[in-house]
């Protein structure tokens, strides 16, 4: 079984990971924050140990780290939270599911307003229909920083100075990027959600939202945080606002450890290798006829590459190629918004390497493509 399906997952996980996963099986067995006896304290320092990583790995504050199920719950908890009071809010139109559906819920039940910004190839166009969106009432922009589909990245550098200049607030979906690319606060990222399980290599059930603290969250699920107990109302500090019960200690854990993984094994080193398995993957089958790639020579990509095979629908590609032990999604990659953009009604299929697949893969891997071209010529 081979895996280019990692823009879902990674898999498999480093060494230094599964042994850190173990390792907090058999050591960390206690409540974090919840009581004074040893196991709990062990179980407490492991989990801020796992958090200072995590702050320093993005430029944020320790306390303004917070662990999460997975992108997807720290969007909600980004987009509900700041949107809580109503207003006007902007998302792009590649935009995930995870950001795209609280983001209409919220228009349908007419508590806020939204509007879709248009990605374009050229960076400036794309900065431009985002400016010419924002009204008076303008609370947030919510811009993935690469597409989960074609693994377009967006000017978010940009993005954020024309919130900056707007005082508005700039969510970031940094899940397919996170852990490839250096993304720190300091560019401009007002709240950064991201998943622990893709780049940051840690187990899945593991998610980050980090904030500047410019812009307070309110809560979307209160309970026992561990701190304020005789409280009756959720206390308002970070990370315990947003952190109500028991925290994953293990998932916690393995991402602080895959992010060790990734200072150790170079940030840079990851993204050139994935880089140039795509490179090949393109190379060797852009002149083959009845493959179409969705990439345009004008835009800049992360290592993700979305393609269809004329005669096989993007299920049927990826059925035949399980077949052969080669993991690729298709469908729609939970992007409505991406696919209408790219007008791929039936999809595609996604290649998307990690650092632990070769160059050997990637040819055994196109060759089968060219197989399916003759059987479905034949």
């Amino acid at each position: 079984m081979t895996n280019f399906d990692n823009a879902a997952t990674t898999y498999p996980k480093p060494l230094s990971v599964r042994r850190a996963a173990a390792e907090a099986i058999r050591s960390y067995g206690g409540n974090a924050g919840r009581g004074g006896h040893e196991l709990a304290m062990r179980t407490s320092e492991a989990l801020y140990s796992a958090r200072e990583t995590a702050a320093e790995f993005f430029g944020a504050q320790t306390e303004n780290t917070v662990f999460t199920l997975n992108c997807t719950h720290a969007l909600n908890m980004a987009i509900q939270g700041v949107m809580k009071d109503g207003g006007h809010l902007i998302i792009s139109s590649l935009e995930h599911n995870s950001a795209t559906r609280p983001s209409f819920t919220l228009t349908a039940e007419k508590r806020i307003s939204l509007s879709i910004a248009e990605v374009f190839a050229d960076s400036a166009q794309t900065v431009e229909s985002f400016r010419r969106l924002i009204r008076s009432d303008t609370k947030a922009i919510v811009c993935t920083l690469a597409s989960n589909v074609t693994g377009q990245l967006l000017p978010y550098r940009e993005i954020a100075a024309l919130c900056r200049e707007n005082g508005i607030c700039f969510i970031a979906d940094g899940a397919q990027i996170c852990g490839i690319y250096d993304i720190k606060l300091e560019s401009g990222i007002n709240i950064l959600c991201t998943a622990g399980h893709k780049g940051l290599y840690g187990i899945t059930g593991t998610g980050l939202l980090i904030t500047d603290g410019s812009f307070p969250l309110s809560p979307i699920i209160q309970g026992g945080t561990g701190s304020d107990s005789l409280r009756l109302f959720q206390p308002d500090m970070l990370p315990d606002s947003l952190e109500s019960g028991t925290p994953n200690i293990i998932g916690a854990v393995t991402v602080g450890a895959g992010i060790n993984y990734i200072n150790s094994y170079g940030m840079e080193n990851i993204r050139r290798h994935e880089e140039k398995l795509c490179r090949m993957f393109i190379s060797m089958l852009e002149n083959t006829e009845g493959i179409t790639f969705y990439r345009d020579s004008n835009a800049e990509y992360a290592p993700i590459v979305s393609f269809n095979i004329d005669g096989f629908s993007s299920e049927e590609a990826s059925s035949l190629l399980a077949e052969k032990g080669y993991c690729l999604r298709a469908g729609y990659h939970c992007a409505a918004l991406a696919h209408a953009s790219l007008g791929t009604k039936n999809g595609t299929v996604r290649f998307a390497p990690s650092v632990f697949n070769t160059e050997t893969e990637v040819k055994n891997l196109v060759l089968f493509v060219k197989t399916m071209k003759n059987l479905q010529n034949s």
